[in-house]
């Protein structure tokens, strides 16, 4: 059994990640997570009662707190997926995304550090710090031909990606340094159950059901490669059991898709699932919008040293993810989604934290 640190663990793929690892393996899990608004424990709530789950609420900037948890906890591995990651909102804000991406990184990695160097040198052998981070700070693409690889320039357009850019280097700067054993993975867009509703799938599903407009940026002819949480989920532990310090992997889901197709491909799928009561398709209910300042236009993963190295392939095509996620989001509705919505899963969550504090 391995005891492996979550930062970020009631966020929409740090959930997925936790709910996987307690789900299907034996290892013991402690989530960090500061609860903002993008944090939600009734993600976590089919664990919370496993005497293997743990949650602390505390913020990765705050190195008392981590020193604490670390001396306590003593962890085999860290899974680094705290971070802000909306792209609208850095551009509103970036302060926020430089205090926990960056700060926030640079505090969470001294930690480990501190608590590395009390090791045995066994136990230094087997420990992972695991940074997850995007392929957005690879910029966008400039050919249909090309894809992102482990090896690709980074270029960062939003203060989002440029603050998660910053991290990376940050995280391979202590592997270099101080030896301390890192690896780190970009992943593409990620969609499935439990995405907070300012991200485009979940935004345009829910949008639908309320009979509300359906905002799609210029033409929708953006290009996203999009993977399912739950096969990034899979990835991320193979990674961080049985990736080589120092590496970089990429993982994508083998999914090209345009904006405006992601889009009218759930009009589709509610069309057939949820019909509309005067018998119309959603896809009327499509709106194009002013394109947001720096919108990259293409993003693709190369996926192929993952699946080399360490046998991974996504299980799921956008075909059967997709309507997973719709059929996720139908039957959750009047839960999940309406407490995220109305915000009281914000005022209630604090109830739903399992063991810890």
């Amino acid at each position: 059994m391995k005891k492996i640190i979550v930062t970020g663990g009631a966020g929409f793929i740090g959930s997925a990640v936790v709910r996987s690892i307690i789900g299907n393996t034996a290892d013991a899990v402690c989530v960090i997570d500061k609860l903002t608004y993008a944090g939600n424990l009734e993600s976590l709530a089919e664990v919370s009662a496993d005497p293997r789950y743990r949650f602390e609420q505390a913020d990765i900037c705050d190195r008392r707190a981590l020193d604490r948890i670390f001396t306590d906890f003593r962890p085999d591995i860290v899974m680094h997926l705290a971070a802000e990651s909306h792209v609208d909102r850095s551009i509103d804000g970036p302060g926020e995304f430089i205090q926990t991406n960056i700060v926030g990184t640079y505090t969470l990695l001294e930690a480990a550090r501190s608590y590395f160097d009390t090791l045995s040198e066994e136990a230094k052998r087997e420990f992972r710090f695991h940074h997850i981070s995007t392929d957005e700070v690879y910029g966008d693409l400039e050919g249909p031909e090309d894809f992102f690889r482990e090896s690709t320039p980074y270029a960062p357009s939003s203060p989002y990606s440029a603050s998660k850019a910053a991290s990376d280097h940050l995280v391979r700067a202590w592997k270099r340094t101080f030896r301390l054993p890192t690896i780190v993975t970009n992943c593409s867009n990620n969609y499935g159950p439990y995405h907070f509703p300012e991200k485009l799938i979940p935004l345009v599903i829910l949008n639908a059901l309320d009979g509300k407009p359906l905002p799609v940026y210029g033409t929708g002819a953006q290009i996203r490669d999009w993977l399912y949480v739950e096969d990034h989920a899979r990835a991320l532990y193979l990674v961080a059991t049985r990736g080589v310090p120092g590496e970089t992997y990429n993982i994508g889901g083998h999914n090209e898709k345009k904006n405006i197709e992601v889009v009218e491909t759930i009009c589709a799928l509610l069309d057939e699932l949820r019909p509309r009561d005067d018998g119309r398709s959603y896809r009327e209910q499509i709106t194009f919008v002013a394109d947001r300042p720096g919108h990259d236009l293409r993003y693709a993963i190369d996926a192929a040293k993952i699946g080399r190295e360490l046998g991974w392939k996504p299980q799921e095509t956008f075909d059967s993810g997709i309507r997973k996620t719709v059929e996720w989001y139908l039957a959750n509705k009047d839960g999940w989604c309406r407490r995220v919505q109305d915000g009281s899963y914000s005022r209630e969550r604090l109830g739903l934290g399992g063991k810890g504090r």
